[in-house]
């Protein structure tokens, strides 16, 4: 926390020198970018009920309230309240299939991810792992510091995930076929690539371009290497976010990856900056979406909802 309001005294103090122009690209950019991956995400979804009527503007919308509440809340707890508006929305449709079908976006996220990474290893910028522990204001840096514990709750984790996969398939009916029906789009290749992988191509080509124009807005030295670099960075804050938004990690690693692109301090105003504009219009727009869609803003009571829609259809015995 200390680290984090530090930086954020950074950040006003180089706020004078933004320029909003490029942050306006961006934020567009960043709209853009919502269009394409509920766009994604609709495809998947109607392969796997192509009977059901499956509007794109709802997935868009519980995409949105999905994004505002994780900008607030750590551990993606936005995804569970866009299944539980989509399911509301799609007649005869499953958690269980729709959780599955973020398994399908995330087939294409991983690999973009990944492609990323191993650039930036080829270019010599990521700290060293003996380094990464004791970067400040890592989210998960403490756990790093402590082998034994880390391994330990990597332990607890799987363990946890195989007594919730048998768990589902005891009381969760038909649970494989669902599970199936959410995989749906890639029996066929040629139409996962056009109906889904296409519009993600479009979703990260878009997020390197929004990158790219915030480090215009900056002053930090924009270069289509840079933007990529950074994306690095951003993508990792995501994958384990501690934090609202994994703003400790990111912060961390921008320092050191565009370590030359600027200052210190610059590119600490960079990933506060950046973080601060991209969550309130992600908090803005997205509890707009989810006052719209579930007529409240308290994401706790929608988790209630499901929490005993889930309880009401395991207490229905399986036949």
């Amino acid at each position: 926390m200390r680290h984090l309001l530090d930086s954020i005294e950074v950040f006003y103090d180089h706020i004078s020198a933004v320029d909003f122009r490029w942050i306006a690209v961006a934020l567009f950019l960043h709209f853009l970018r919502s269009l394409a991956i509920s766009r994604a995400w609709r495809n998947v979804i109607k392969e796997a009920y192509p009977d059901e009527k499956v509007r794109w503007r709802t997935i868009w919308g519980a995409y949105l309230a999905g994004v505002g509440v994780n900008a607030l809340i750590p551990a993606r707890a936005g995804d569970a309240v866009r299944l539980y508006l989509v399911k509301h929305r799609v007649d005869n449709s499953t958690y269980t299939t729709l959780a599955s079908s973020l398994g399908v976006m995330a087939i294409f996220d991983i690999t973009a991810a990944l492609a990323l990474f191993v650039f930036a290893l080829t270019q010599g910028v990521l700290p060293n792992i003996h380094v990464v522990p004791n970067l400040p204001s890592l989210d998960f840096g403490w756990l790093l510091q402590h082998t034994r514990l880390s391994i330990a709750v990597a332990v607890v984790m799987v363990i946890a995930l195989v007594v919730g996969y048998f768990w589902a398939a005891r009381h969760v009916r038909a649970f494989k076929e669902r599970v199936a029906q959410g995989f749906a789009v890639l029996r066929e290749p040629r139409r996962y690539l056009r109906r889904v992988a296409l519009w993600q191509a479009v979703d990260w080509t878009t997020r390197i371009a929004e990158t790219f124009f915030f480090l215009k807005a900056f002053h930090i030295v924009a270069t289509v290497h840079n933007a990529l670099i950074a994306q690095v960075a951003q993508s990792a804050s995501t994958a384990l976010p501690i934090t609202p938004g994994g703003i400790g990690t990111e912060q961390a690693l921008l320092v050191v990856v565009l370590a030359g692109a600027a200052s210190k301090t610059a590119l600490v105003a960079f990933s506060v900056g950046v973080k601060i504009t991209v969550t309130a219009a992600n908090v803005v727009v997205g509890f707009l979406a989810l006052l719209i869609m579930a007529r409240t803003i308290d994401f706790r009571e929608i988790k209630r909802r499901r929490q005993a829609e889930e309880a009401a259809a395991s207490a229905v015995p399986p036949g």
